[in-house]
């Protein structure tokens, strides 16, 4: 009864709504992120009664299993284990220290390449560190320092590169010498695309490199596997605490520029959703948040690493550290976790390196010393590179690449049958579909009418939710009767306003939530929505569910109008597959024309590269259903204009037949064609 209550809900708060002039400051994207922004607050403030609730050892422990739990079926882990395949490519010393490169297997077949650092003293065992670098294109390599002057102290350390770095570039492009892709922030973006639709999230493989080179290391006879730290900033610091939280076998942990809270990072004015594989779907819906991480690892000893002027909030740090702290005295280990604050900007660990150090000579080590740090050029890199060209992809026996693997594990969905209420199901559960057909209709806020070029049009205002207006243009058509209705998914109707209406059809165009605006791009091939779906993920919407939503709702609106007769909907682009959940959804949609619309969600797991995945993508979507099932259920109902690839590229008959065998009507046709009710 959910839905019903909700969609009551929007009827009346529509009344606190005016239909209002767009404006720099009032686009969709703008009024979403607000709505979301807001979504999350309550989400976290829920969280954050809930964990200050917790006054007992019990209690605390009994969170943790519930909050692991909760990781883990978020995350969907990796499950390889036994020995770990690896084979060590090259060696050198240093000035206290000696370095081996290597790689090791994280899942079979699929490498990680890496560091080994040894002390250049004693005889060991010797405490073990294993260190994963930030976003940067040299991977390990950044890390150089650092890990020897760890092994300096007397610590192993394995320097792991993260995927989509280092020699692990999963794009690499020997012409450019680089990412096709971008920068790796961008390389994760599309690895979260890929990996979404299979259910789980991207992360459960980078856990999976690190939980095995911890593997790798307890194998070596001179590493004290009691006394196994983890180390990261950044990028690195997120899967170190990743790490930290789900393998107990982490004796002690820093984790670098990246602890904070959601309250800080949503705020507005804040950096917002930060990169892929540090934002998880349903995170803050299922009553998680960022000090989780570090309260999952208690008492374990940990230290949480900031700097003032990172982008990450120093404010967020602190109240996730006050947080954490509180949550390890309630364990009887209020000396088991400290913060460490040093000056200036993201990744400026240098001045602050001696405490770290220090952190894990107390811990690992019994010994209280902070040694001093001492800059270690890299100096040719050739020596620390575990491929021959230094890359993986272009090694001739460099294994899998992480979409390979992803590829592996699609899952096939069994859909019960082409028009079966076990699909209107999957889709309201996967694409998190909240409004259904017979809804309340809501409550049209009118504005005044507009002529532009001869087409007369009323802007219309509805409440998608009590704080989230979403805005129309309607088109009546001359003449008294019902006439045939026209619903417009499209980013600039007007043309296709003009010649519906022209034919005599009455046309509603919605504005498309989250419409305008831009974003920090991660790589050319994601777009727009990269991060306003993640935060959107994150609050448990998607943005393929909410403008379904917004559809319907404008559905049960025009169908108690006296002048609309049947009703068809039009989804251009990445509002094609829109339309095609309306239409399956719905039976009061008579025809569904899907404009330059993908066909296939697997296309985003089977090939190398897509674009503009995060506006369209679903998460765990192939494990219910795919794309050919709607169109499918669909039948005669729906006809595909100049169908299109995941990367753009428009489809010929002979490849739409051979994704779609029994196809309905497909229309090929010049892109400065108009798409006409004659169409049908």
């Amino acid at each position: 009864m959910r839905h019903h209550a909700l969609a009551a809900s929007l009827a009346c708060a529509a009344t606190l709504l005016l239909v209002q002039p767009a404006t720099a400051q009032e686009m969709a994207r703008d009024r979403l992120i607000a709505h979301l922004t807001a979504q999350a607050r309550e989400q976290a403030a829920e969280r954050r009664a809930v964990v200050q609730a917790i006054t007992t050892p019990e209690q605390a422990r009994l969170r943790q299993v519930r909050v692991r739990a909760m990781l883990a079926e978020l995350i969907g882990p990796e499950r390889a284990a036994g020995p770990v395949r690896a084979e060590v490519t090259g060696r050198s010393d240093g000035d206290g220290f000696g370095v081996e490169s290597l790689w090791y297997e994280s899942v079979p077949g699929y490498r990680v390449t890496a560091n080994l650092y040894r002390p250049g003293r004693g005889n060991g065992p010797f405490p073990a560190i294993i260190m994963q670098p930030g976003h940067g294109v040299d991977g390990k390599l950044g890390n150089h320092a650092f890990a020897a002057n760890l092994a300096r102290a007397g610590f192993i350390v394995l320097s792991i590169d993260i995927v989509g770095e280092g020699e692990r570039i999963q794009h690499y492009d020997p012409e450019i010498g680089a990412s096709k892709v971008g920068r790796p922030t961008g390389e994760h973006s599309v690895a979260f695309g890929q990996a979404l639709p299979t259910g789980g999230h991207v992360s459960r493989w980078f856990i999976q490199d690190a939980m095995r080179g911890v593997d790798y290391l307890m194998s070596l006879p001179e590493v004290d596997d009691r006394r196994i730290g983890a180390f990261g900033c950044s990028g690195g610091g997120t899967i170190t605490a990743y790490l930290a939280a789900l393998d107990p076998r982490i004796a002690a942990t820093a984790t670098a520029c990246y602890v904070n809270d959601y309250d800080h990072l949503l705020a507005p004015g804040g950096p917002g959703p930060q990169d892929a594989e540090q934002s998880i779907p349903f995170f803050l819906e299922r009553g998680l948040d960022l000090p989780d991480w570090i309260e999952a690892a208690a008492p374990r000893p940990y230290a949480v690493v900031s700097t003032t002027g990172d982008m990450f909030p120093i404010a967020g740090a602190r109240a996730a550290h006050a947080e954490a702290a509180r949550f390890y005295a309630i364990m009887g280990a209020a000396d088991r976790i400290t913060m460490i604050e040093g000056p200036g900007g993201h990744g400026n660990l240098q001045p602050i390196a001696p405490h770290i150090i220090g952190f894990f000579n107390r811990w690992l080590r019994d010994d209280p010393a902070q040694p001093a740090f001492v800059t270690i050029p890299t100096g040719d890199p050739a020596h620390l590179l575990a491929t021959p060209a230094g890359q993986l992809t272009t090694a001739p026996d460099g294994g899998d690449t992480l979409r390979q693997v992803i590829a592996r594990e699609a899952p096939v969905p069994a859909v019960a049958s082409a028009d079966s209420a076990s699909l209107r199901q999957a889709i309201r559960d996967v694409a998190r579909v909240h409004v259904l057909p017979g809804d309340p209709a809501p409550a049209m806020q009118e504005g005044a009418p507009v002529d532009t070029d001869g087409l007369r049009t009323l802007p219309l205002s509805f409440a998608a939710a009590p704080d989230l207006a979403v805005n129309a243009l309607y088109a009546r058509a001359s003449g008294r009767g019902r006439r045939p209705t026209l619903l417009v998914l499209q980013a600039r109707p007007q043309a296709i306003m003009a010649r519906w209406h022209a034919a005599g059809w009455n046309v509603l165009a919605l504005e498309p939530r989250g419409a305008g605006g831009t974003e920090e791009a991660k790589s050319p091939l994601t777009g727009d929505w990269t991060l306003l779906s993640l935060r959107a993920l994150l609050v448990g919407q998607t943005p393929v569910g909410m403008r379904t939503d917004d559809a319907v709702a404008a559905l049960n609106w025009l169908a108690g109008r006296p002048e609309v007769g049947r009703i068809e909907v039009l989804g251009t682009g990445a509002l094609a597959p829109v339309a095609l959940h309306v239409g399956v959804l719905d039976d009061r949609v008579d025809g569904v024309t899907a404009v330059n619309g993908i066909l296939r969600y697997r296309d985003f797991v089977e090939r190398p590269l897509s674009r503009d995945m995060a506006e369209v993508n679903l998460p765990g979507v192939l494990a219910r259903y795919d794309l050919p099932d709607l169109i499918t259920a669909l039948g005669k109902r729906v006809v595909l204009v100049n169908p299109v690839s995941s990367v753009g590229e428009p489809l010929r008959a002979e490849q739409v037949a051979a994704i779609l065998p029994a196809a309905p009507r497909v229309i090929f046709q010049s892109p400065r064609d108009p798409i006409l009710p004659s169409a049908r």
